[in-house]
């Protein structure tokens, strides 16, 4: 190991810190994973921190970030050259990325292993036709192309994907410091957000909000009202096998409470509670046992995506929330049927947008630097600020 750059806490600035995130890229370009050694001496229970990094470029704000608080609190940062990288194609590259035999409650500097990052960077290019970098710090999932028309109305000036063709066509409104936003049309199913947030998750965003739309389950529901998710009904099945059903998994707390402060400045009816996902597109052609679920579970609406965008936010440390607006109530006699399906499209798609950009407004003027997030840590976790 050969030691690159190191920043204490004596002497430092904003400016030796992305110094050594530049280090760090120059490191990745050569054929090296950057190896970051922190040592907090503030610490009582995790004073030495290290861990390894692909891409750092698609990060910058995120690194920066996080290691210059580090420095303000009294860490020292140093910046090694330790071991070459791993190429794509090598058939060994899987067995330094199993989440199996990740410890979820140890995590060290990052959660990432730098041969997750750098086949996940690759699969986001392939996904979602655009650059990784250009993902911005809030990310919004949605399965309707009319969300993509009222986005890129609203910001004429966002970055489309190469081509329309691509499995998750991904739109952003860059800004600076990617203080903007990106938002990602994940087609339909809980196998399509898994797969988005897997690789989406590296990037560390701080905020993924899932904007869709859903069957109404209460007799006083309409269509058009909107649903907020305090908890799901994990009936998708495709995150079970790595993250049981019995660990409850919960949005976000401020995420809801600006969403609700946006839906209540605007009148708008709506519900707050468990949102039950399925993997069953046509679950109603079998409904009695699904039935049973809803009524067990009070659930208030169903749909394909929510709870595994929710789950893999919490597996991942990453704020989330669920805005869904009804299309349908399937037990009420009222399916989703062509035309009256289209005429709430209409009515619904730019208020459902409007109201998770106001959103997202709240959590920049208040939460700048990132959403506080103790709810999505282990309890013995020696993680770096505003992970």
């Amino acid at each position: 190991m050969k030691k690159i750059m190191s920043i204490t806490t004596d002497s430092f600035t904003k400016r030796d810190v992305e110094l050594l995130c530049k280090r760090m890229e120059q490191l990745f370009d050569e054929g090296f994973y950057p190896h970051l050694e922190i040592y907090r001496e503030y610490s009582k229970y995790n004073p030495r921190l290290n861990g390894e990094m692909a891409h750092p470029k698609v990060f910058y704000w995120y690194l920066i970030r996080e290691l210059y608080r580090l420095l303000k609190k009294g860490a020292s940062v140093q910046l090694n050259k330790k071991r070459a990288r791993i190429a794509l194609d090598d058939p060994t590259l899987l067995s330094h990325m199993d989440e199996e035999e990740w410890d979820f409650t140890k995590k060290k500097l990052f959660l990432f292993s730098p041969e997750r990052v750098d086949l996940s960077i690759n699969r986001l290019l392939h996904y979602t036709g655009t650059l990784p970098e250009l993902f911005q710090r809030y990310i919004l999932f949605t399965n309707y192309n009319m969300h993509v028309k009222v986005f890129t109305e609203k910001f004429p000036d966002a970055v489309l994907p190469k081509s329309e063709s691509v499995q998750m066509p991904t739109y952003h409104w860059v800004q600076p410091n990617n203080t903007g936003i990106s938002l990602v049309n994940i087609g339909v199913g809980p196998s399509n957000a898994k797969t988005i947030t897997d690789h989406v998750a590296v990037l560390r965003p701080d905020a993924m909000i899932m904007v869709g739309h859903c069957g109404g389950l209460r007799n006083h529901q309409h269509i058009g009202d909107f649903v907020l998710a305090s908890g799901y009904y994990r009936d998708d099945r495709v995150l079970d096998d790595i993250f049981p059903i019995a660990n409850p998994v919960i949005p976000n707390y401020l995420l809801n409470s600006y969403l609700k402060q946006a839906l209540d400045k605007h009148g708008i009816e709506h519900r707050i509670g468990t949102v039950f996902t399925t993997t069953n597109r046509n679950w109603e052609f079998s409904a009695n046992e699904t039935v049973q679920k809803i009524h067990q579970s009070r659930s208030i609406a169903i749909d394909m995506e929510s709870a595994t965008v929710a789950t893999n936010g919490f597996r991942y440390r990453v704020p989330h929330a669920t805005l869904l607006s009804i299309s349908d109530k399937p037990l009420h006699g009222k399916p989703k049927l062509s035309q009256q399906a289209q005429e709430f499209y209409n009515r619904s798609k730019k208020l459902h947008l409007e109201l998770v950009l106001e959103t997202i407004d709240a959590v920049k003027l208040n939460y700048p630097e990132g959403l506080p997030n103790s709810s999505i840590r282990s309890i013995n976790e020696p993680l770096m600020d505003g992970i």
